[in-house]
């Protein structure tokens, strides 16, 4: 069985599984993913620090466990699983970028290791956090448009396998990505004047 055969059935497994048995499908699974899960989280973090490497192990690693700790896994297939973890990334990046902004208003908390605080740059957090601000508000709207700005922002996830992950037409996904970056654009621009 191929790669994507074998992911595509361990993920399956995860509703079946508890306890013990849910901890040994995982260990199956992360070998499988975690090459993939690195180049989201490089492309991520190059993004929106500026820094290649700083933090990616990191990254991909409080993905991984966010998307292990789930009681049910709502993956059918492996893209689902990619589409959950670009979610993720989403949601730790926009973490890391609060952390930025209270440590800049002397949020009284203590230094934090290296590699997190390396997850977004300063420089970016305020930006980042603009992003997910404007990304909350087309997801009230538009939840749709806002599942495909995450896979392919934050997930780097082609047309294709977006249209895999969210089960829609590759044709929906090409619309609902020029309406989302349109509608984006209007917000950022709106929230910057």
């Amino acid at each position: 069985m191929t790669a994507t055969g074998d992911i595509t059935r361990l993920l399956g497994r995860l509703d079946e599984e508890r306890g013990e048995g849910r901890a040994a499908v995982l260990s199956e699974l992360m070998p499988l993913v975690y090459g993939e899960l690195k180049a989201l989280a490089r492309a991520n973090r190059y993004r929106w620090s500026g820094v290649e490497s700083l933090g990616t192990t990191s990254l991909v690693h409080e993905a991984y466990l966010r998307l292990a700790d789930r009681e049910r896994s709502a993956f059918v297939n492996r893209r689902q699983f990619y589409a959950l973890a670009s979610t993720a990334m989403r949601t730790i990046l926009i973490d890391n970028a609060r952390w930025h902004g209270r440590a800049k208003r002397g949020g009284g908390r203590a230094p934090a290791a290296l590699e997190e605080t390396m997850l977004v740059s300063a420089e970016r957090s305020e930006e980042l956090l603009a992003l997910d601000e404007a990304l909350s508000r087309l997801e009230e709207q538009e939840p749709r448009l806002a599942r495909i700005v995450e896979c392919r922002c934050f997930g780097g996830l082609t047309v294709d396998e977006t249209a895999e992950a969210l089960a829609v037409s590759t044709a929906t996904v090409k619309r609902g990505w020029s309406l989302a970056r349109t509608w984006l654009y209007r917000a950022l621009k709106t929230a910057a004047l």
